[in-house]
């Protein structure tokens, strides 16, 4: 389903969405084309778009194409999700360490089209950071790593 959806291929176009989209969410899928779990949130990706084609606008970004925002934002596991709003970078609170972006797949459609909504709500409130809507255990669990510390 990944070929469904729009797919940001350099730094520039990766600029310029941030830069332009605005009064929606803008979606970011960090991974590679290739991958199971990847192709499993293409899937939910692709099958959302449409419902939250008025709150949403989303990209798949290939951590290989672009490498510096693959740097920036820590991506060590794919997929990871990263949402922005009018060029803001929105975190979400999903009770985990980590609220700059979600690591892995999504489990329902609905889950997705729930995090836009609250993501969605709190920026046109002026939040910066939200609290994630989704059952705490239909996130998926991982370990921070830090490397040279």
């Amino acid at each position: 389903m990944s070929f469904l959806l729009p797919r940001l291929t350099c730094k520039r176009e990766v600029d310029q969405a941030i830069k332009t989209v605005a009064e929606k969410v803008l979606v970011l899928r960090f991974g590679r084309d290739n991958d199971a779990v990847c192709l499993q949130l293409d899937d939910i990706l692709a099958k959302t778009a449409h419902d939250l084609s008025n709150m949403a606008v989303i990209y798949l970004v290939d951590v290989n194409k672009v490498p510096v925002y693959t740097q920036y934002f820590d991506i060590s596991y794919i997929p990871s999700t990263v949402f922005f709003f009018n060029g803001q970078h929105m975190k979400v609170d999903y009770g985990s360490p980590d609220h700059t972006k979600f690591v892995g797949s999504f489990k329902t459609k609905q889950d997705f089209i729930d995090l836009i909504e609250v993501i969605y709500r709190g920026a046109m409130r002026g939040k910066l950071i939200v609290r994630s809507p989704i059952d705490p255990n239909n996130i998926p669990k991982y370990d921070l790593l830090y490397q040279g510390i």
